[in-house]
């Protein structure tokens, strides 16, 4: 039997090539777990094969009713009352009923409190975004604001320059220049008291 190609050993069926490889000390290639993405990926692939199948989108799950609960439980019985075969199993029933409703409550009452603190987050992240926009609307408006006086006031001091001497400047300038001048003609320059001068007189 070892001279045939293939033998049979523990039920599995080998080769000779795959024991003369597993002999020679190659390694098998090793399987590697899909992730996430492949697994996205693999989903993407096999919907764009068929781009003209209709994809169906499954429902929002309903919640789940409760079973209602009677107001008032008529078949009470009394501890001196003889309990038959048969009541331990509606005991567990209705054990089980309880348990059922009593984790229904609490899961409504978790996702009430998540729903109530998702709204305060979105309303807190909405007066955030409303604080910075009015700000930056702000800082915008002020900008804008100064760039115009400050063009209004250059606009305001290339008139001034521009402006040619008014007559009745020109005449006091030309009052003030005859004033100074001397009686015989010549412009008389101010004399300017030097300090070391009184102080080598006295």
């Amino acid at each position: 039997h070892t001279n045939s190609p293939t033998y049979l050993y523990f039920g599995i069926m080998k080769t000779e090539e795959s024991s003369k490889k597993a002999g020679d000390g190659e390694e098998k290639p090793k399987t590697v777990k899909n992730t996430a993405l492949d697994l996205q990926r693999m989903k993407l692939e096999k919907l764009m094969k068929n781009p003209e199948k209709p994809v169906v989108i499954p429902d929002r799950q309903k919640e789940k009713k409760t079973p209602h609960v009677p107001d008032f439980v008529r078949n009470v019985m009394g501890s001196s009352a003889g309990a038959g075969s048969g009541e331990f199993h509606v005991y567990r029933h209705l054990r089980r009923k309880e348990y059922a409703r009593q984790k229904a409550i609490g899961e409504k009452g978790e996702k009430a409190a998540q729903d109530e603190a998702f709204q305060l987050k979105l309303l807190e992240n909405q007066k955030q975004a409303e604080e910075r926009t009015a700000k930056k609307r702000a800082k915008r408006l002020k900008k804008k604001k100064n760039l115009k006086k400050k063009k209004i006031e250059n606009a305001k001091a290339g008139v001034k320059l521009t402006d040619p001497p008014s007559d009745d400047s020109s005449l006091e300038d030309s009052d003030r220049e005859e004033s100074v001048k001397d009686c015989d003609g010549s412009e008389s320059n101010p004399v300017r008291s030097n300090p070391t001068d009184s102080e080598d007189n006295s």
